[in-house]
């Protein structure tokens, strides 16, 4: 019901906010249950050799644990701030008689996605770039390999499970261009509403009302002549 008072650009950039905040959820969990498959390694960018003599699979190098704690915090602070503004608006828009934003706020807002588009297109080229050194690295040295998707069917050297290791660097990575592409509608509508100047009213507050609509409720006695 919130929506009837708020006008339709931002009812659609509160949507995007939801899908980035989808997207930022599936992005984190996706690379943090895969480095917990591998005992808190990042396979990104990391090697893959094949045992010959138990027939398994071994990472053989991996890279810093903090670059896949990058990614997350990234996606986790996406989605925090989402959330938050959803929230926000939908607070004002039930309790708040009349909602302003001005040009500063808006400002702040494109500022904003400036920053969460840098990251996220560090942390796509991160996910992109490093899943693919791995899976160079799991068809170059895995026998009868023809695919970075076969080698999750192996067997993989103990405490590590390889059953989901590519599945889940790619929906990370999925998820984290979507969400890219979200926050460039975000940048187009907020700055459409930017040039209109729209100050947001609440149905409760109507514009529309005129001088002469309102002057019979508030009749003012003429001046004696």
């Amino acid at each position: 019901m919130f929506a009837m008072g708020l006008p339709w650009l931002l009812v659609l950039e509160l949507v995007m906010y939801a899908g980035c905040f989808i997207c930022g959820i599936i992005a984190a969990a996706s690379v943090t249950i895969t480095q917990g498959h591998f005992s808190g390694q990042c396979v990104l960018y990391g090697s893959v050799y094949y045992n010959t003599s138990t027939q398994t699979l071994d990472l053989d190098g991996s890279s810093s644990p903090s670059l896949c704690y990058f990614i997350s915090a990234i996606s986790v602070c996406v989605a925090v701030c989402c959330f938050s503004l959803i929230l926000y608006w939908i607070y004002s828009s039930c309790v708040g008689d009349e909602l302003k934003r001005d040009t500063l706020w808006m400002n702040v807002t494109l500022g904003m996605c400036g920053v969460f588009l840098f990251f996220l297109l560090v942390s796509g080229c991160i996910l992109r770039i490093g899943r693919d050194r791995l899976c160079l690295s799991v068809l170059h040295n895995v026998p009868l390999s023809t695919s970075c998707e076969e080698a999750e069917n192996r067997t993989w050297e103990h405490p590590y499970n390889g059953s989901q290791f590519y599945t889940g660097l790619h929906n990370a990575e999925k998820s984290v261009w979507v969400n890219f592409f979200f926050w460039v509608l975000i940048v187009a509508v907020v700055t459409v509403q930017r040039r209109q100047g729209l100050e947001f009213r609440t149905a409760g507050d109507n514009p529309d009302w005129s001088t002469s609509e309102r002057e019979p409720f508030f009749h003012r006695p003429s001046r004696p002549q």
